[in-house]
């Protein structure tokens, strides 16, 4: 059974409705592979190893009886920590939150449970789910399993860690300025930035909080797409207070091969440069593309000044991130943003006065990004597919010291350590669908991930299309060394 634990989710339930494995056997599977393998990535960090065996004692039970709950039934899954699970903490890497038990399980939490999954545990995150790096004072550093002195990527980083190990079978992160989309990238597995609203995200949320935020999604994480279908068909739906009135009915593909496609591949640009290496990648994805009879072209955008549209997209990020502060916080914040010039358009000084942004300012954003919506509507009434780089490098080495003094390096210059946020903008504050899926490794060994996005509520699109690119490219790869159940790592 060395590589059972990276069979995906629906070959898994195969397996058990066939009875070729007990849903009690491969929990127990799962949950040693975690106990003699997770040190080294501490991905695993809040557990429920007795629940997860006495839930997969049931699903046998029940399938003994001819009984089956649904898709998962009897799968071993794990969750962001950000989502609560009735009697398990939900810190979001708070120490003062460490003792916050959720007495509720997340609206996506019940959906999987509806289906049949077993929830192992819960991954880790960054404090307040703020970094492209994964670590915090309650759970400690989370580490990429291609190279433990590197990052999984954030804030889902423990999410794509525990997929990449063969920790768990299915997985379910957040995302608003990349939080799915760069651990994907990072660790070599497929995420779904979905359509903004089409999943309901209560439960995943800071205490008190019950609105569902502007810009942030929750979506599956996985190690195929077809895994990603799945988990979309299964949590896709209105929220709460909306489902007596409606449910989303998304567009399903009409194309049945990738000659269909009408494809713009946009490989950089001059405020948020990539890594040489990402960019022939995309190129070499164009070519195939081109090969296998795509209509593909490299100079396709839609009519918008992205400059403006990174603007737009800071503004009302950060806006959100002094939502909850107390007041003492929110003076400081005042104060530093009224310090700074207002001819400085850098993005540390966009983020400083976004935070302190009046409601009558964010209403200006809100109305320019719905020019962007508009621009980005006619562009894919011509074009199907937009593909771009996730983020600048692939993954980082584990840097803590204070946030505002790191730097990544690109193509050997320093770069703003968030400028590739950029890459996450483009889609997210215009509430498009985003699927990221493995092209490769990098010749540092690295993963290299691109995404494919569409038009707003094109989710099963992008998934579609890459479902078929990566038939003919490859996915995912299982990282050197964690194929079997013991083994001792020495990476970095």
């Amino acid at each position: 059974m060395s590589n059972l634990a990276f069979l995906g989710a629906r070959e898994l339930a195969g397996k058990i409705r066939d009875k070729e494995i007990s849903s009690l056997e491969l929990t127990d599977h799962f949950i040693k592979r975690i106990e003699q393998l997770d040190d080294d990535i501490n991905a695993v960090v809040a557990r429920d190893f007795d629940g997860a065996l006495a839930t997969a004692s049931k699903a046998d039970k029940q399938l003994g009886k001819g009984e089956i709950a649904g898709p998962l039934h009897g799968i071993p899954v794990t969750v962001k920590e950000a989502f609560n699970i009735a009697g398990l903490a939900t810190t979001w890497g708070l120490p003062a939150l460490k003792d916050n038990i959720a007495d509720a399980d997340a609206e996506v939490v019940k959906r999987l449970k509806q289906a049949g999954a077993v929830f192992l545990g819960k991954t880790n995150v960054p404090y307040r789910l703020g970094d492209i790096q994964t670590y915090n004072d309650i759970y400690g550093v989370t580490n990429n399993p291609w190279d433990l002195s590197r990052s999984p990527g954030g804030s889902s980083g423990g999410s794509a860690a525990a997929l990449a190990a063969g920790l768990c079978a299915l997985e379910v992160g957040s995302d608003m300025a990349g939080s799915i989309r760069v651990p994907a990238h990072f660790c070599g597995v497929y995420g779904h930035k979905p359509t903004w609203g089409i999943i309901p995200n209560q439960g995943h949320a800071l205490p008190g909080v019950i609105a569902a935020p502007d810009l942030g999604v929750v979506g599956p994480m996985a190690r195929s797409v077809q895994d990603l279908e799945l988990a979309m068909d299964l949590l896709v739906g209105a929220q709460p207070l909306n489902q007596s009135g409606w449910q989303p009915g998304l567009p399903r593909p009409g194309k049945h091969s990738l000659k269909e496609y009408k494809v713009a591949i946009w490989s950089d640009y001059e405020i948020a440069p990539v890594d040489e290496e990402i960019a022939s990648r995309l190129a070499d994805t164009a070519e195939i593309l081109t090969k296998l009879g795509a209509y593909v072209s490299d100079q396709a955008l839609p009519a918008i000044d992205f400059r403006k549209n990174q603007e737009i997209f800071l503004n009302l990020m950060w806006s959100l991130t002094t939502a909850d502060v107390t007041d003492e916080q929110y003076l400081k914040a005042r104060q530093l943003a009224e310090s700074i010039p207002s001819d400085d358009l850098s993005g540390s000084a966009i983020a400083a006065r976004a935070r302190v942004l009046s409601h009558r300012d964010w209403l200006f954003y809100n109305n320019q990004r719905e020019y962007l919506r508009y621009a980005w509507r006619e562009f894919f009434a011509e074009w199907d597919i937009l593909i771009c780089p996730v983020f600048a490098v692939p993954a980082i080495t584990h840097d803590h010291s204070p946030i505002e003094q790191r730097t990544l390096t690109v193509n050997g210059v320093p770069q703003a350590y968030f400028q590739s946020m950029f890459w996450a903008g483009v889609s997210t504050v215009a509430y498009l669908p985003s699927t990221v899926f493995p092209t490769g490794l990098a010749r540092n060994g690295l993963p290299i991930g691109l995404q494919a996005i569409s038009a707003e509520y094109n989710d099963y699109i992008t998934l579609d299309f890459v479902s078929l690119l990566t038939k003919q490219t490859g996915g995912f790869q299982i990282p050197t060394g964690w194929e079997n159940q013991r083994q001792t790592h020495t990476y970095g």
